[in-house]
């Protein structure tokens, strides 16, 4: 809802301006189809020709990120110290029990009860990769941190893409909206024979070109990639947080210290209070 409120806003200000000033519309609706496939045009196909077909259908699916916001909420960081608070008390009580969830987390009654977070592939992964080597007996812990670490800053620089892509169109649309204007200043010159008043409307259509560059390009598109980026940044504390607790799992802490390391590291304003994470606590081992 910010997002579309945000768009609301540059338009009616840029454009409320302009009209407040004096300006007509007229030039910029006539000139506005040409101007926006010659620049729109240029920059997809751009867009398309820097990134495979994967880049391109992860760029698209990730654009409602700009409005719906971070995927992972409060709740859900409290459900994911629930599940690895779970987990790590099976495998100090029974380990040969927690390989059966963590071999098969689609049919994990202890997964089954936290569907969002057993809808996401890489969190599930993650826990059960790093469950697995624990009970390999890792001597070094400081390994899997390093391990863990690895793997996510892999997995951010992967999920930054998008973010990437968007900003590099940006960055284009600046210049591309100058080839808009001269080719707009090319024509008007073959011209030159006409009135001043008709020459003025052409130079004024061609330097539409230069300002939707710019518009576009800070306006909306760099924009939505540096909103992407923060959304997919803020994901990462998610994953980071399991790294902590199993981290801490790895040199045999008690499930309750583990947890609270978790919390812990949780962000400030997704961090559930220690009386409702205990309350959840003790609801999950009831179950």
């Amino acid at each position: 809802m910010l997002g579309i409120v945000g768009i609301a806003v540059i338009f009616i200000m840029v454009f409320g301006g302009y009209l407040a000033a004096g300006g007509k519309m007229g030039i910029i609706l006539k000139s506005l189809p040409f101007e926006l496939s010659m620049i729109g045009g240029a920059a997809i196909g751009a867009f398309l020709l820097s990134n495979d077909s994967s880049a391109i259908k992860k760029t698209i699916k990730d654009l409602k990120f700009v409005f719906k916001g971070p995927k992972w909420k409060s709740s859900d960081y409290r459900d994911l110290l629930c599940l690895l608070y779970e987990l790590i008390r099976l495998a100090k009580q029974n380990p040969v029990q927690l390989e059966e969830h963590i071999e098969a987390p689609d049919s994990s009654e202890i997964f089954g009860r936290y569907p969002r977070i057993a809808k996401d592939h890489e969190a599930i992964e993650l826990i059960c990769d790093t469950l697995r080597s624990a009970s390999m007996n890792y001597d070094d812990p400081h390994q899997v941190e390093e391990v863990l670490e690895k793997r996510m800053e892999a997995n951010l620089h992967h999920a930054l893409h998008s973010s990437h892509a968007l900003q590099t169109m940006a960055d284009g649309l600046p210049a591309l909206g100058i080839v808009a204007a001269v080719l707009g200043v090319i024509k008007t010159m073959g011209s030159i024979d006409q009135p001043p008043e008709i020459l003025g409307k052409m130079i004024g259509g061609a330097l539409v070109g230069t300002f939707l560059g710019v518009f576009l390009a800070y306006g909306l598109v760099g924009p939505f990639a540096t909103k992407l980026k923060a959304v997919v940044e803020e994901d990462a504390h998610f994953y980071q947080l399991i790294r902590e607790v199993l981290v801490a799992n790895m040199y045999n802490h008690t499930a309750n210290i583990c947890i609270e390391v978790g919390r812990q590291n949780t962000p400030h304003h997704m961090r559930p209070g220690f009386p409702e994470l205990e309350e959840a606590l003790k609801e999950a081992k009831a179950a």
